[in-house]
């Protein structure tokens, strides 16, 4: 059977979205100023409309299919863990590389909604895509995703020039493990990589005294097809899913055109490196918008 790797193909390949052909109808994706503001104070704006109920069911069936160790592209995957937790009674199954194999996951990069505010909230910079994650927390026992800064694992790209999206395809609530963010904490800097399926409060132990009185997180509630999006720098993270209820999610990772490799080795599993210094480009690191 051969297997065909989506990452050839920068344009949609399905009739799940329909980029917008005229100025005018990009209109309607448009972030208002107050959410520019709200995303530059307080590091993340939230509530952002990305997807429609036939959209949400074509990639929650997506995401069942590619749960499967066995799936005939498993080969794809730049990293597949059934449980990224070492608590076996704490299952967080988490994934990156799946826009590489189903035409939804690929397809969301291209995301009217989603390409428009990702251009608006780096800058009105061209946006250029680096890596997707899928994140499946189950009913009652799914495990926490600890404190982090999403930057804190990309210094091997620089500049620091990045932006995630984290989109819902179930209500996320307090109860089943939804995002939580701590205000402001993008001006933080940057801070030590805590283990992302570890212990729940380990990055505390890298803050300072200030930094402690300022840690001070609020919940990021969303309906099921929105999504948040924040800076690179934000730290956030989501508690366990107590729930009678699933919490799925995928999140996209871009960063503004011009962006470079900082490192000769392997920037994801199974992508040729790009010598340092390089630009970030090519089959992988796809031109999403601008």
């Amino acid at each position: 059977m051969r297997i065909r790797d989506l990452a050839e193909l920068h344009s949609l390949v399905s009739e799940l979205f329909k980029f917008p052909k005229t100025p005018d109808a990009w209109e309607a994706y448009k972030l208002t100023e107050d959410q520019l503001e709200h995303y530059k104070e307080f590091g993340y704006v939230s509530g952002i409309k990305l997807l429609d109920e036939v959209q949400i069911g074509q990639l929650r069936g997506e995401l069942d299919e590619l749960m499967d160790p066995k799936h005939p592209a498993h080969s794809l995957f730049y990293e597949f863990h059934s449980n990224e937790s070492k608590d076996q009674d704490s299952v967080l199954f988490h994934s990156l590389g799946h826009w590489r194999i189903t035409e939804g996951f690929h397809d969301v990069l291209w995301n009217p909604a989603f390409v428009m505010a990702a251009y608006q909230l780096l800058g009105n910079r061209a946006v250029r895509f680096w890596h997707d994650q899928l994140f499946y927390k189950p009913a009652k026992h799914g495990g926490v995703v600890a404190w982090h800064q999403d930057y804190s694992y990309w210094t091997r790209t620089v500049a620091m020039q990045h932006l995630t999206c984290w989109t819902g395809l179930d209500d996320a609530t307090e109860e089943n493990g939804c995002l939580y963010y701590v205000p402001k904490s993008h001006n933080w800097g940057l801070l030590d990589a805590p283990e992302l399926a570890g212990n729940m409060e380990g990055l505390l132990d890298y803050l300072t005294e200030d930094q402690r009185k300022e840690f001070n997180p609020v919940p990021i509630p969303l309906k099921k097809g929105f999504a948040t999006f924040h800076h690179p720098l934000m730290v956030h993270g989501s508690y366990e899913n107590k729930s009678d209820r699933p919490r799925r999610a995928f999140v996209l990772n871009v960063f503004a055109d011009g962006t470079v490799s900082n490192t000769d080795d392997e920037l994801l599993k199974g992508v040729p490196p790009i010598p340092k210094g390089r630009k970030m480009e090519g089959k992988f690191f796809p031109l999403l918008f601008g």
